[in-house]
């Protein structure tokens, strides 16, 4: 079955913004399946607009901006 982007319901979403990124933490459930935590990473680029990046590695100051975050989304999760 192919993704249907009309069954994926966003419960939860808060974003941690700096002057060249964003860091987003979304909590979905798909087909009112299990609720599953998402954080995606967005890199302005040169126009100034924000362009999704590979999460990767995050320094000591992001984890420390998302952990709210998370733990916000945690109780959107119950």
């Amino acid at each position: 079955m192919p993704y249907d982007a009309s069954l994926d319901e966003c419960l939860f979403t808060k974003s941690h913004e700096t002057d060249n990124e964003r860091l987003t933490v979304s909590v979905y459930s798909y087909n009112k399946g299990q609720k599953k935590l998402q954080i995606t990473r967005e890199n302005k680029d040169n126009a100034g607009e924000f362009k999704f990046s590979k999460l990767g590695r995050m320094n000591k100051g992001e984890v420390t901006a998302v952990l709210p975050l998370m733990q916000e989304a945690i109780k959107a999760m119950e």
